[in-house]
């Protein structure tokens, strides 16, 4: 978005310039001239254009009826949800009030802890050979129910800030931004019904778009958001901290709910691993060009911390297992439904993100 503000231009021509605002023949009043306007418009229009990409190949990703199966048997997909929507919220709320940070800052926070995961999620939950099936249906119920659990978060959280109004939430911006996900997430699902081999080349294209889009947002926002870059060490800490609190709590609460260990890793990917491309889209689309001065590279932050993070654990998954010690990992008991390496390579078989 763009705010011009207006200066009177005198004139004694009998017409005024073309782009003259107000105008009664002696006198108009001329836009100030923002020549970062075309380039926000641009970027914006991209970031929506590429962020529906990225959406319609997550839904290719989603098998109507192992989806529907899950939701018949929810107790997974109803951890991943207590994951999603109540520690990462709740996590960034502490943050933001450990660090004392903006109360602009606290809202992106808040908005990265209530994004759904994204397709990274669903591809290192394949290498670590979690619950394929599982890890999909998360990031699709997650992403459907952003819709309304976001808005309600960052109404509850942010409370203390708005009622002093420090800030004002643009909540029909952010409500605007999440309904049009809905539409490329169901158009993917139903393409995967469709035509599923062509699914597969969707979902290549998908990871690249991301891939793009984060390189995208990281060039031009910062040129048009140059000030962003100086920012307090405060939110680094947090973009540290954070993810790796997404990782840890969603592992340990999943454990606690009895879900077995495979399945236990793929909810602490969905946790600590967010849609950043859908946030930093979000707050481009809703926040004015003084706020995202302050809190736009928070996303980019987030993204790079919780990169850093899974090649951490996902190396250490990878030595473990090269070392042997997976068969004796974590011995479960018959109730906890152990599944063997093998079972899982069947599981998640028609998963394979570089099949030809």
């Amino acid at each position: 978005m763009a705010i011009w503000t207006a200066n009177p231009t005198m004139s004694n021509l009998t017409s005024c310039l073309p782009n003259a605002t107000i105008c009664d023949g002696t006198s108009c009043v001329l836009p100030e001239s923002d020549p970062n306007y075309l380039l926000n418009v641009v970027l914006s229009t991209t970031l929506t254009i590429l962020l529906a990409l990225v959406m319609f190949s997550m839904g290719c990703h989603v098998e109507i009826k192992k989806f529907l199966g899950h939701i018949k048997q929810p107790w997974g997909i109803c951890v991943g949800f207590l994951c999603q929507f109540g520690i990462m919220p709740l996590a960034g709320f502490i943050l933001s009030l450990a660090f004392n940070i903006l109360p602009v800052q606290a809202v992106v926070v808040l908005i990265m802890g209530c994004c759904p995961g994204g397709t990274g999620s669903n591809i290192l939950a394949y290498w670590v050979d979690g619950d394929m099936d599982l890890s999909i249906s998360m990031t699709t119920c997650s992403t459907l129910l952003a819709l309304g659990m976001m808005p309600l978060c960052l109404w509850i959280y942010t409370k203390m800030w708005t009622d002093a109004g420090t800030i004002v939430i643009p909540y029909n911006s952010i409500g605007t931004s999440l309904v049009s996900l809905v539409v490329p997430v169901s158009v993917g699902m139903f393409f995967n019904y469709k035509w599923p081999q062509k699914a597969k080349i969707i979902l290549k294209i998908g990871s690249i778009t991301g891939m793009i889009l984060i390189i995208l947002i990281a060039v031009i926002g910062g040129i048009l958001y140059q000030g962003s870059w100086v920012i307090s060490p405060k939110l680094w800490i947090i973009g540290a901290i954070f993810p790796m609190a997404g990782y840890v709590l969603g592992f340990f609460l999943a454990r606690i709910a009895g879900q077995p260990w495979h399945r236990c890793r793929t909810v602490a990917l969905e946790t600590g691993m967010q849609n950043t491309q859908l946030c930093s889209t979000i707050v481009q689309l809703s926040f004015s060009p003084e706020q995202l001065t302050q809190m736009f590279t928070f996303p980019l932050i987030y993204s790079v911390f919780q990169l850093v993070f899974a090649a951490l654990l996902l190396a250490f998954y990878m030595a473990h297992k090269k070392c042997g010690k997976n068969n004796a990992e974590f011995p479960d008991g018959k109730d906890n439904d152990v599944v063997s390496e093998s079972s899982l390579y069947n599981v998640n078989r028609g998963y394979q993100p570089d099949e030809k």
